[in-house]
C-alpha cells in the first residue's frame, strides 16, 4: 500500500500496546509534531503498564500534545471511516493486538481504528516487538500483509552510526513515520550520511 500525500489536517493515529519497545514513542510523537501532523492516540491498559516501566512516564506526560481516547471510547473520530486520518501506526505492537486486528475482532477502540484503516485504504503500520515468533505470529503478519498492512519489526538501522539510542531510536521513528507518508527531515536516509564506502555492505549487498 503506498502512503497518501500527508494532510496536516488529517490525524495521525497512533495506537499503543503493551509490549516493550517504548524507548520509540517519544521520537515518533515529537517528530510527527515537528511537522505539524495532529496525533490522535489511544492506548492498551497494558501498553500504560509497560510505559511506565520502561521510561517511567504516564501516556499524558509524552511529547507531541497528542489527544488520547480512552480505550472504550468507540464515539472516537477513529472509530469511524467517514472521519479522516492519515494512517495508523501501532506502536508497539503486541502479538495478541496482531492476532484480533488480523480476525477482524473489534474488541476495543484500538482494534476497530485498525480495522477502519484497512477497510479505508489508508496506511497502517504494525511495529511489531516479539522474539522468537511461532507460527500462529508469522500466518497473522501474512494475513495482515496480504490485507495491506505494512508489518515493520522494530529492528533499527545502523548504517548512520547513532551515537546512541535516542538517535538509533529518532532514525526507527522517522522511517515508521514515512511509510505514512508524512515527510520527517531527520529521516537519514542510504546514501545520504557521510562516512565510508557505502557500495557494499549490510543488506543492500549480496
Amino acid at each position: 500500500m503506498r502512503p497518501a500525500a500527508f494532510e496536516a489536517n488529517a490525524p495521525l493515529i497512533v495506537g499503543v500496546t503493551g509490549a516493550s519497545g517504548m524507548l520509540y514513542l517519544p521520537p515518533l510523537l515529537r517528530l510527527a509534531a515537528g511537522v505539524g501532523c495532529t496525533v490522535h492516540g489511544v492506548i492498551s491498559s497494558a501498553g500504560r503498564q509497560v510505559l511506565g516501566l520502561e521510561l517511567g512516564l504516564a501516556h499524558e506526560d509524552l511529547p507531541g500534545a497528542a489527544r488520547w481516547f480512552r480505550l472504550d471510547d468507540f464515539s472516537a473520530p477513529m472509530a469511524s471511516g467517514s472521519s479522516r486520518s492519515s494512517g495508523m501506526i501501532v506502536l508497539p505492537c503486541t502479538m495478541g493486538s496482531l492476532g484480533a486486528i488480523a480476525s477482524g475482532c473489534c474488541h476495543n477502540l484500538l482494534h476497530r481504528a485498525a480495522d477502519v484503516t484497512l477497510k479505508e485504504g489508508r496506511p497502517l503500520v504494525l511495529c511489531v516487538r516479539e522474539t522468537p515468533l511461532n507460527r500462529t505470529h508469522l500466518r497473522n503478519m501474512l494475513t495482515l500483509h496480504e490485507a495491506g498492512a505494512v508489518i515493520f519489526p522494530l529492528m533499527p538501522s545502523f548504517y548512520h552510526r547513532p551515537a546512541g539510542l535516542e538517535e538509533m531510536a529518532e532514525q526507527l521513528a522517522a522511517r515508521v513515520l514515512d511509510l505514512c507518508g508524512i515527510p520527517v527531515p531527520q529521516l537519514q536516509r542510504w546514501g545520504d550520511h557521510s562516512g565510508p564506502d557505502t557500495g557494499a555492505g549490510g543488506d543492500h549487498a549480496a
